[in-house]
Formats: C-alpha cells, structure tokens, sequence
C-alpha cells in the first residue's frame, strides 16, 4: 500500500529540519572563519526561517453535507480512533475553521463571535486582538474532551430577519438560497466568525496548516477566506458526492471561489465522496465500478479538470478502516489514492520549490565567500612577492617599501568622498523606491477605489475604476524595478572602476525581478473581479461588506508591496555588504603590509618569518576554500537517515 499523506508529510518534516539544521551549521562555521559580512548573515538566516518555518496549507472546499469533515477526520486524525471534527449528519461545521500549531500558544481553540462581521475590521485585524476571541483549552491527550469541545464550531445561533441580512447571510435577491424561517421568524446562523486550532498534533508541529471551509452561503459572505486565505493554500481538495455529482451550488463555489486563474487549477484535486451510497447488492462490483467511472467522467467534464485529478472515495469507510486496522476496506475506499495525490503533488511541489530556493541563496552565498577568500589570496600573493623583492636589500630600500605602503593607503583613503557620493545616491534611489511602495503611497493609489466601494447605494463605474486602480499599482511596481535597474547600472560602473583601481572583485547582484509581483498583482484582482459582477450588486450596496471588501483587499496588496520591498531591500544590503567587506579586507591588508615592515626593520629574521606566516596562510585559505566547496555542495544533498547532521557537525568543527 502507498505511503500515506500523514507519513510522507512526516518526512518532509524531517527534511525541512535537517535541512535547517544545515543551514544553521554551515552559518556558524562561515562565521568562525569571518566569511560572512551582514547581507550574506542575513540571507543565510532568511533561508534557514524559510525552511525551518515553511508552511503548507490544505484548503478543504465543499457545500454542506458533502462529508468534508469526515474527510478531515479520515486523513489527519484516525489515529484517535475516533473523530475529532464534528462530523454528525447535517450541517457541522458553521465557519471558517483553521487547524495549525504555534508553540508560543497553548493548545486551544479560539472563536470569532460572528457579531463581528457588523464592524468594519479585517480578520487579520482581528487576529491581532486575542482578547476579542472566546478561549476554549484543549486537552490534546484526551481525544473526548478534544472532540467535544470541537463540536463548537457548529454551534448556532438564532437572529432577526434584519440581523440576518446585515451579517451576510440573508439575501433578498436570491431567495433560493435563503436559510429557513423558524415558527418564530427567526432566522438559523452561525455563532462564529472564524474559528482558529492550535495544538501540538504531529502534523500541524510539521508546519501543516488545514482549512476547513462552511458552505456557499458562509464563503460568499466573507470576502478574506476567499479573496486572501483559499488563494493562499497550496492545495485545495473540494468535495462533491458521489451520488449527486456537480450539483448547482457546488458548481457555483467552484466558478465562483476556486478557479481564479488557469495556472491555479493543477493544485485542485476534485473528491468524489461517499461512493459506498453506490455500494449496492443487487448490483455487480462491476456495475457499481461503471456508476462511479460516470461520476468521475461527468464532473471532469463539467469542471474542465483533468481526469486524473477527480478522485472517488468514501472518508467515512476509510476513517473506519484505519481505526480497525482493516486494509481490505481501506483499499475499497480508495482513500489511499488521494492521500497520494496529495503527497505528491502538495509535498513533492512545495519540496521542489524550497529546494530551489535554497539553491540559489546557495550558490550566491558560494560566490560571495568565494569572492572574499580569493581577495584573501591576492593579497597574500602581493604580499608575498612585495616581501621576496625585499632579500638582500639594504635598510634605505625597505624604508622607501614603507613609504610607498603608506602613500599608497593615503591614496586609498582619498577613494572614500567618491564612494560617500555613490552611497548617498544609492541610498536616494533606496529611499524613493521605499516611498513609491510604502504603505502611505498604496493608500493613495487605492483611495479612489476605496470611495468608490464606500459610496452608498448601487456603485455605477465601479469596474473601470477598479482597472484603473490595478493599472496604476503595476505601473508602481514597474516603476520601483526601473529604479534598481539605475541603482544597479550606477553601482556596476562604480564597481568596475574600483575593481579597476584597487584590484577589488566588486560584482554587483543581479537585480531582483518584481515581475512576478506584478502577476501577483494580477492574480488579485482576478481574485476579487468576481466580487463587482452583476450578481453582487445588491451586496455591494451593504456598507459593512464593502468594508470588509475594501480590508481584505488592502491587506493582501500590502503584503506583495511589502514583500517586492523588502527583496529589493535585501538586494541593495548585499551590494553594500559586499563593498564593505572588501574596503575592510584592504584596510587589514594596509595594517598587515605595515606591520611586516616594520617587523623587518627590528630583526634580521623577521623577513623570513613572516615568508613562512604568509605561506602558512595561503594553505589555510586553500583549505577552507575547498571546505567551502565541499560543505555548500553537502547542504545540497538529500539529508540521510544515517546520522549524517553529526557527521557535518564534525566536519565544521
């Protein structure tokens, strides 16, 4: 039987460790050896938190009664032996719940009261006030008291027509869709907002993040579950029933919530559950396999999916398999089909991207030790040829040597004003690129958006000035990747010329693309077009929802200025280091050339021994050189179960 999603996630736990562990000791060993100047340190801390912290989030998408929970229950926690989500027949889960682990946090579950959504703060917003959340503590080595207190992101809550409508879940305009009238004129919601989890279950320690979604109603309503957090996973699993197929709601979902942009669909995986309502007596396992075939055909089609990616299964007899330990059923739900599916294409996928972008920090922080070690070795090789031509002469010679060392730091030191003058540009272009993507700049550009959402009533023009707004936060960041390019073509020629004068090995770092911020950008606004249709011109008119539309909006163009500025940030920081380092290693190399000099005008040996000091440190520097080589090329390889991170250990030491 395939290795299930819960091992294979477990070993890529172990890997993201080792490889951080990695990381941090090849970072110390550089460090020992003084190889590494303050925009190197940083980048190396960057990729460690990367990999050590990384987080892969599986979003469960599914209209109610679908058996998504089970699904949950099946997957990441039959190894209770009992279910955990609240999995009862009906609706269960009401909102938004998330499953993760914080060790700064206790093991709790953290509810959002749904009155919240009257207000005009985002959940990121209230996310940072734990205060406003009602606390529920977990007892994660008591399965009963775990799923009991779960039960409580299915609670309810009763409300007026009215209030009703001004939480979102009451619409005049599709009547269709409305929940049911009680005896009383009330009206059934739920009685959270958003529900957050946080416990040390092996997975979610991992780096696991699970998302667990209510129906359509509950998605439409809240602008940031799908405008920010769905967009966000890295696999989303949206579950059908077997026996009904593509019905017109969970059509609706997935046209409207889930296929924002062509390249997004390969991390959909479409479930089929409950195929064992399709288990039937009075048919043959042949005909029974031809009904599911069907299914699976049909909804390919319908959702424009590849085959391959709609897998029928059933999470209830699966659940049941694992915690009877009955491989038969196991293999008849098909459960471990989709386990594999994500593994492979949610873990294999996230793996390839870190080890790709390890391999590059790699291979810059390669070329940049190496570039101070081999700076390093023409000075000694100056150095050694400046002291040979020094045998045999008489005092008169070796004080014209120190004369000319001490003209040629005087020299040195005159280079300074011209370097000031290229910082202090350096530093205006820095400054005005910070200031083109700064928050006060972004609330600017969106700011006839932004009164144009809050108007009340129906909002005419809404979809030009939404283009309008989009058009001119790429031509920012288009704008931002013009000024690097000058940044970078002025520090190249000042590089050159340095290089040029001093013997240096300046090399400016390619300048970091934005290109793929503008698509980000882009795919945001695919994201949030749906929101200005037709179909949601009665919602548009509600100021508390344009609100929250305008909250998710804004902080999920924040985060891709904040992170475009902060890559350039980075960038700039390692040209400077790099500069850095090198007039340091020059100015030891001043000090050194002195101080053998005059080592040499006090004793008649002193020639000779500082020679051999000189050789000695040409074969230490050969040593690391190739230490360099071998141990960024070890960091590279696959981690082995063989107590390999020891062995390094060693060899850094």
């Amino acid at each position: 039987m395939s290795t299930s999603f819960n091992q294979q996630f477990e070993q890529h736990g172990a890997w993201r460790r080792e490889f951080a562990l990695r990381l941090k000791l090849l970072s110390d060993w550089m460090d020992a050896h003084e190889l590494m100047d303050a925009a190197v340190q940083e980048r190396m801390q960057h990729l460690e938190e990367k990999v050590r912290s990384d987080k892969v989030m599986v979003a469960f998408v599914a209209e109610f009664s679908r058996g998504k929970s089970e699904l949950i229950n099946a997957i990441f926690f039959a190894q209770y032996g009992r279910r955990i989500m609240p999995a009862s027949a009906g609706r269960t889960t009401m909102c938004p719940t998330e499953l993760g682990y914080d060790p700064q946090i206790l093991p709790c579950l953290r509810l959002l009261p749904i009155q919240t959504r009257l207000q005009p703060q985002a959940l990121m917003e209230w996310r940072m006030a734990p205060e406003k959340w009602t606390h529920v503590d977990l007892d994660v080595n008591n399965p009963a008291q775990l799923a009991k207190a779960m039960e409580k992101v299915a609670e309810v809550i009763r409300v007026t027509l009215d209030e009703a409508r001004a939480l979102g879940f009451w619409h005049d305009d599709a009547p269709e869709d409305n929940p049911p009238l009680d005896a009383e004129g009330l009206v059934e919601v739920p009685r959270w907002r958003h529900a957050l989890i946080n416990f040390a279950h092996p997975l979610l320690k991992q780096g696991l993040v699970i998302l667990d979604t209510p129906g359509l109603n509950a998605i439409g309503a809240e602008p940031e579950l799908t405008v920010n957090l769905i967009p966000q996973a890295h696999a989303v699993v949206f579950i059908l029933g077997a026996d009904t197929g593509v019905t017109k709601s969970d059509l609706a979902i997935w046209r409207e919530h889930l296929i924002t942009e062509e390249e997004g669909v390969s991390s959909r995986l479409v479930v089929l559950n409950k195929i064992d309502t399709l288990w039937d007596v009075l048919s043959t396992p042949e005909q029974v396999q031809a009904q599911i075939d069907r299914q699976r055909v049909s909804s390919a089609q319908i959702l424009g999916l590849p085959l391959q990616q709609v897998l029928p299964i059933s999470a209830q007899r699966g659940l049941v398999a694992k915690v009877t330990r009955d491989d038969a059923l196991l293999r008849a739900s098909c459960l471990p089909a989709l386990e594999e599916a994500l593994a492979q294409g949610v873990l294999g996928q996230r793996q390839k991207i870190l080890r790709s972008a390890v391999a590059v920090g790699i291979a810059d922080l390669r070329i940049e030790a190496g570039r101070v070690v081999q700076m390093r070795r023409n000075d000694l090789a100056e150095q050694m040829q400046e002291l040979k031509s020094l045998r045999g002469k008489n005092t008169g010679v070796i004080q014209r040597m120190r004369s000319r060392i001490d003209q040629e730091l005087k020299e040195f030191g005159q280079s300074s004003g011209r370097i000031h003058a290229v910082r202090s540009v350096h530093m205006k272009l820095l400054r005005d690129a910070f200031a083109i993507l700064g928050v006060a700049a972004l609330k600017a550009e969106m700011k006839t958006l932004t009164l144009a959402l809050r108007q009340p009533g129906i909002k005419l023009g809404l979809q030009k000035t939404y283009g309008e707004t989009f058009t001119r936060l790429a031509d920012a960041m288009r704008l931002v990747q013009s000024i690097v390019a000058e940044m970078q073509s002025m520090l190249g020629a000042t590089f050159r010329q340095l290089n040029a004068d001093y013997g240096f090995s300046l090399q400016v770092p390619p300048e970091p693309g934005l290109a793929h911020y503008q698509v980000g950008l882009e795919q945001v606004q695919r994201n949030h077009q749906k929101y200005l249709g037709v179909n949601n011109v009665l919602r548009l008119a509600q100021a508390d929802f344009t609100e929250r539309l305008v909250r998710a909006l804004g902080s999920r163009v924040r985060v891709r200025y904040e992170s475009a500025l902060s890559d350039v940030e980075l960038w700039s920081k390692s040209a400077a280091a790099q500069l850095d380092a090198q007039l340091r290693e020059r100015r030891k190399s001043f000090d050194r050339r002195i101080v053998a000099i005059e080592r040499i005008q006090q004793a008649a040996g002193g020639l000779d021994e500082r020679i051999q000091e000189i050789e000695s440190s040409e074969r230490d520097l050969l040593r690391i050189e190739a230490k360099l080589g071998e141990l960024t090329q070890y960091v590279m390889h696959p981690p082995l179960a063989d107590g390999s991170t020891v062995q390094i250990a060693r060899d850094l030491a």
